[in-house]
């Protein structure tokens, strides 16, 4: 080779060298910023920090829903070091298969993506001793409701995501739901936190919710509700027991139910709670309303006396029947004896706009507004198109839908004076602001006719409860069917209270379609109320007003006392 070649590569060697150096020496020592920020833009990563779902507890501070920690697989594609074989076998662990793995990798220029959400335990220590660089686990939150079925109807549940889906998850979300926080991190190669950078938001966790609910009292309700649907072979059921004293919703039970910590195959049938969402014909449990009506208005009192033989009424081409002819009733009678022929006179009595406004006023033809969502506002027509045949049947309780929360509320007004209250399912501070809707001299006067209801001779002596007076009113009504009623199908009701001489709760009992035999109220729905009652009372030490009373009918005691429906 000339000597001048090798000159020549000899220089170009050096300045090769030359350059290497100094672009070495520019790097590391004058401009060493750059490699860190590349660096750090590789395995520096914003991580998520998630907030703590408020807890739900109810009025003695019982758990009802509690947020615990699971992991879940992540993984940032960006970052994603795996062989075909390694995804192979990720996929087979996660249960998910390998074209639906692909599509949440491919996109490499993501820096987080969840492959699995809420593992057990185990499952997520197999997928870390994979070793996979990319993938990581990350810590979440899973719902646990401990009442399960029981409170299921309540609480609802929650979405994978802990946001609410269902009834008071649903309903309270901005109070429940955190505020998650955020943070940098630096990540080394399988995705473990080697160093914690800064805090950039720090989370904020979910609020407490304190219910009316006592947990005692519901189990308790659901328990006797449930033997109730089914030994009578019901449809449904729903139960609502109230403080009469403060309006607070103390237990709220339905049938179907589901378990909200196992909701993979639930349908809406079950989610449904029928207490404040579906609606039904009261029947014979709005006389006690027809009657406040006529007492307020000064058209009759408490021994006025109405003919109600021969126990049958013809109004237009329709007749009205009762299930005894009695003849003559006093109206405290008629609430007793459950005459529909009595009820109609009183309600035909009276202008068509008077009874209308005492069905509003008691709460009838809107929402009871609870806070649960999608209750409804039932079905109460403007008066002016009633006919009076439908004016008459109205006054029992046809052609008028309620929800049973809207029932059990209206009762308030005979258990505290006149005086309609609120209901809530959120614990109070203070005494509820209620609306005097009667006179306390008419509500006391209908509270004792519902007492002699639920005494023997009247349509429910199966509601008494050992050492307490009681007062109440059944309910038997054909459902709804097409353009008219079904010949054998019913819903069957009780609303009741007790003591009596201090109602301390409200209870509202509704079978749907019994099929065993029975469907009136007083021999389906007003021992319920018996059992639920009696145990109300004692969780809630309510002294007995009546101790000498010792002598109750078991259910299966309690004579059939017919109601015309």
């Amino acid at each position: 080779m000339p000597t001048w070649r090798s000159n020549l590569l000899l220089i170009v060697i050096g300045a090769w060298f030359v350059g290497l150096t100094g672009r070495a020496l520019w790097l590391q020592a004058l401009n060493n910023d750059f490699l860190q920020r590349k660096g750090e833009s590789r395995y520096s990563r914003v991580i998520e920090i998630g907030a703590s779902r408020g807890m739900i507890v109810d009025r003695n501070n019982e758990p009802l829903a509690i947020s615990t920690p699971v992991e879940s697989v992540a993984a940032s594609p960006a970052d994603l070091e795996a062989e075909p074989a390694d995804l192979r076998r990720l996929s087979q662990m996660l249960g998910v298969s390998a074209e639906e793995l692909r599509g949440k990798l491919a996109d490499t220029k993501r820096e987080f993506v969840y492959l699995k959400r809420q593992l057990p335990p185990e499952q997520a220590e197999h997928v870390v001793q994979l070793g996979i660089p990319g993938v990581f686990l990350q810590r979440e939150h899973r719902r646990y409701y401990p009442a399960g079925d029981v409170m299921a109807h309540i609480i609802g549940f929650t979405g994978v995501d802990e946001k609410g889906q269902e009834a008071l998850e649903l309903a309270y979300e901005d109070r429940l739901a955190g505020k998650p926080g955020s943070r940098r991190v630096i990540r080394d190669r399988l995705g473990r936190i080697v160093e914690d950078v800064e805090s950039i938001r720090a989370p904020q966790n979910g609020e407490k919710l304190k219910l009316s609910i006592d947990a005692r009292i519901q189990y308790l309700a659901f328990r006797e509700l449930k033997e109730a649907v089914a030994l009578h072979k019901a449809k449904a059921g729903g139960i609502v027991v109230l403080d009469a004293q403060s309006g607070e919703v103390l237990a709220m039970a339905n049938l179907p139910t589901y378990n909200p910590n196992s909701r993979g195959k639930v349908d809406a049938q079950r989610t449904r709670n029928r207490v404040v969402t579906d609606l039904f014909e009261p029947g014979s449990t709005l006389k006690p309303f027809t009657a406040a009506a006529a007492l307020e208005a000064g058209l009759f009192d408490f021994s006025t006396v109405i003919q109600t033989a021969p126990g049958s009424m013809t109004i237009g081409n329709r007749t009205i029947h009762d299930a005894h002819p009695q003849g003559a009733l006093t109206v405290a009678q008629v609430i007793q004896k459950s005459s529909n022929v009595g009820t109609a006179k009183m309600g035909l009595t009276m202008p068509s706009e008077m009874l209308w406004s005492m069905f509003s006023r008691a709460g009838f033809g809107s929402p009871p507004r609870s806070g649960f969502p999608g209750e409804v506002s039932g079905r109460l027509r403007a008066h002016g198109t009633w006919k009076p045949i439908e004016q008459a049947t109205m006054s029992y309780g046809y052609g008028i839908s309620v929800s049973l929360m809207q029932l059990a509320r209206a009762y308030t007004i005979f258990a505290s004076d006149g005086v309609l209250y609120p209901v809530t399912l959120l614990k109070r501070d203070g005494p509820p602001e209620g609306t005097q809707v009667v006179s306390a001299k008419t509500a006391q006067a209908v509270r004792r006719m519902l007492e002699m209801a639920a005494q023997p001779g009247g349509t429910a002596p199966g509601a008494q409860v050992a050492g307490f007076t009681v007062a109440g009113k059944t309910g038997t009504a054909h459902k709804l069917e097409g353009k008219g009623y079904a010949s054998n199908r019913y819903v069957s009701s009780f609303v009741g209270m007790a003591p009596a001489s201090k109602p301390r709760v409200i209870i509202a009992v509704m079978i749907d379609e019994p099929s065993a035999g029975q469907h009136y109220g007083g021999a389906v729905a007003a021992p319920v109320f018996s059992l639920v009652a009696a145990g109300t009372l004692r969780l809630l030490s309510v002294p007995p007003d009546a101790p000498g009373k010792t002598t109750v009918l078991a259910p299966e005691e309690v004579p059939v006392v017919r109601e015309d429906v």
